[in-house]
């Protein structure tokens, strides 16, 4: 299918403060451990998604089958790379150019991992770039402690609306602030389709052993646990474990094995160092298995001018002793 490029969706400038290495030093300004003043827990948010957590439980009523468990893998990977290479690498950073019938499909791709809007959640990311291991941080392990980065902002009435002015490129599609409007209807309709599937299964190829609501436990309430805490060690752990090899503002860190959990992001450092490249494992074992994801879809014509890694930011002599 030919895609309409007529539009060109590749703005630099709402990111270019992102775009270059940052190598003076960043003085972090630290809160107390925990929630900040005026940060109250808004209930009526998070428990619909501690509910959502807590079903993965019912794995211990509904069983197991082998196809549960692999479309439960299969779209732990999917949405994950919906996160990583469209809201994280395309939406927030804008590290390459597709059409806007890509940019949609792309969004609720990004949807379905019920990780909000990609409006919202640009808007984050760009923030939290700017502002990376300080007050303004919203989830800086370093300035409000290890469970607000890695949950607690969420749920702060503070960071539930989104910024608009973070993300003016992006304001501008009506399709795309639908989408951030209405972030639970991508969610939903996977749900429901979790169930028609189960429900499908169990009526026309009974021997796989699996039925509606063991696929909709499997292939959609664990599935999305597992993505949220993978996305959210990202926030968290990479800024507190793994190894410091360019000098960042930040306490940004690389960790391999975050890195194969997440498809690449876990390359966390390199990332704060160039954010404006689609490219997160710099060298070749570092495994980046969205960036792959990215050349093959580039392949087909269905993404554009992938931003390469600038040759002068990772010179031998710019990085890290040790």
């Amino acid at each position: 299918m030919q895609l309409d490029d007529s539009t060109d969706l590749h703005v630099t400038s709402p990111t270019a403060l992102l775009d270059a290495p940052a190598a003076e030093p960043q003085k972090l300004i630290p809160r107390p451990p925990g929630r900040g003043p005026g940060e109250a827990i808004a209930w009526q948010r998070i428990v619909p998604m501690l509910v959502l957590q807590a079903t993965s439980l019912l794995v211990l009523v509904v069983g197991w089958s082998p196809v549960a468990v692999i479309v439960c893998f299969a779209l732990y990977l999917v949405r994950m790379f919906g996160i990583t290479a469209f809201y994280h690498r395309y939406f927030s950073h804008r590290t390459f150019r597709v059409g806007r019938v890509m940019q949609f499909l792309g969004a609720v791709l990004g949807a379905s991992a019920t990780q909000r809007g990609p409006l919202w959640w640009a808007a984050h990311h760009r923030k939290h770039h700017r502002f990376s291991d300080t007050d303004q941080d919203a989830h800086s392990p370093h300035a409000h402690g290890f469970w607000w980065s890695h949950i607690g902002w969420i749920a702060s009435p503070r960071h539930y609306g989104t910024d608009l002015a973070q993300v003016p490129d992006l304001a501008r599609y009506p399709e795309l602030r639908w989408l951030d409007r209405h972030d639970l209807v991508v969610p939903l309709l996977l749900l429901a389709s979790m169930f028609g599937l189960g429900w499908a299964l169990e009526s026309w190829a009974p021997s796989l052993g699996t039925n509606a609501l063991q696929m909709a436990v499997w292939g959609f309430s664990v599935s999305t646990t597992l993505l949220f805490h993978g996305t959210a060690a990202i926030n968290s752990l990479t800024h507190l474990v793994g190894k410091r090899v360019w000098p960042t503002r930040d306490k940004s860190k690389n960790s391999f094995l975050l890195a194969l959990l997440t498809l690449g992001e876990g390359w966390h450092n390199n990332h704060h160092w160039c954010p404006g490249t689609a490219r997160m494992g710099f060298r070749w074992w570092e495994i980046d298995i969205s960036y792959y994801g990215l050349r093959l879809l580039a392949l087909f014509g269905l993404v554009h001018e992938l931003r390469p890694i600038p040759a002068r930011s990772t010179a031998p002599s710019r990085r890290l002793r040790g």
